[in-house]
């Protein structure tokens, strides 16, 4: 565990560990609070969002898997992140949010002063979610936006929604991690996505994995970074119709100059980081089943699962 955090996972808490919890948000002590998985009471959960709310310590919040269940909890939790000021990263992977949820959200993401990484993966969003979300990417360096965001099976997007992200993602001043995993894209939505990488002056980290991609989707991307300078460094392509010969061109291809980007890395300081990233189920799984022993984690490692350009790892 890392120092000033709280981590927990799958654990029904009692009212005397949201109390500790709670007690030290307000004493400025955690900068990482983890209750992925947790059953606690409504009253419970306005208790932790209050100590969110009065924390300015705190930097990564982790509500994963179903905590945040309810149009009411997620009320709670706008309240609180418009008072909070210094949390960067939030985790609401596997909420049951729908589009009614982000626009509940919307107005203290975005203005918020410190939000750099979003996680809505299987949050049963929609288009107008995904309107909403574009408003995070602002394509100026005026506004604050985000530099990651997580959007895993979101199967309710139409070709629409996918289609004004990609280019809300080609004109962000500031996105360098786009994760969308598991989604029905198919050939014609990736086809978007790399003119948006190919315009894009930041976006280092594309996950397509089980995206319903063919060989026809990789060798538009195997023509970009063949023909065209880009910031791209890892592409995710594992799960797909993809063949291992176009894989593999593509790996080649984003490996080369690894020496002097790694040099030039070590004189600016690295900056893609590692994602936490759950094995993918269906929304509909009971939370029981997704989290499997309690207490247990759910990161999913498969193997040449991702194309680098650079040596830093991007789990999966």
């Amino acid at each position: 565990m890392l120092p000033g955090s709280i981590q927990i996972t799958g654990e029904a808490l009692s009212g005397a560990e949201i109390k500790d919890i709670c007690d030290s948000l307000k004493e400025n002590s955690v900068r990482l609070l983890s209750v992925r998985g947790c059953q606690l009471s409504d009253r419970d959960f306005g208790r932790v969002c209050r100590g969110v709310a009065e924390s300015h310590s705190l930097a990564q919040l982790n509500l994963n898997l179903g905590v945040v269940s309810t149009i009411g909890r997620t009320k709670q939790l706008a309240d609180a992140l418009k008072a909070n000021r210094s949390i960067q990263t939030l985790f609401l992977h596997g909420s049951p949010l729908l589009d009614a949820g982000l626009v509940t959200l919307n107005a203290a993401l975005s203005t918020h002063p410190s939000l750099v990484s979003l996680d809505l993966g299987d949050c049963m969003l929609g288009d107008e979610a995904i309107r909403l979300l574009c408003g995070l990417l602002p394509p100026d360096g005026a506004k604050s936006g985000l530099k990651e965001l997580t959007l895993s099976a979101n199967p309710a997007i139409s070709s629409q929604g996918w289609a004004r992200l990609a280019i809300a993602a080609a004109h962000s001043s500031q996105l360098r991690v786009l994760n969308l995993d598991y989604n029905p894209l198919g050939d014609h939505i990736a086809g978007m996505l790399a003119v948006a990488v190919a315009s894009s002056r930041t976006l280092e980290v594309l996950d397509l994995e089980g995206t319903g991609l063919t060989n026809q989707s990789a060798q538009i991307f195997l023509d970009m970074v063949e023909n065209y300078p880009t910031c791209l460094r890892v592409l995710v392509l594992a799960e797909n119709d993809i063949s291992p010969e176009l894989q593999q061109q593509i790996s080649d291809l984003l490996s080369e100059g690894d020496e002097e980007e790694d040099k030039d890395g070590e004189a600016r300081g690295s900056s893609v980081t590692a994602r936490e990233k759950p094995a993918w189920l269906p929304h509909s799984i009971s939370a029981s089943k997704r989290l499997g022993q309690k207490g247990s984690t759910d990161i999913h490692i498969p193997p040449h699962a991702f194309f680098r350009r650079d040596h830093l790892l991007l789990m999966k």
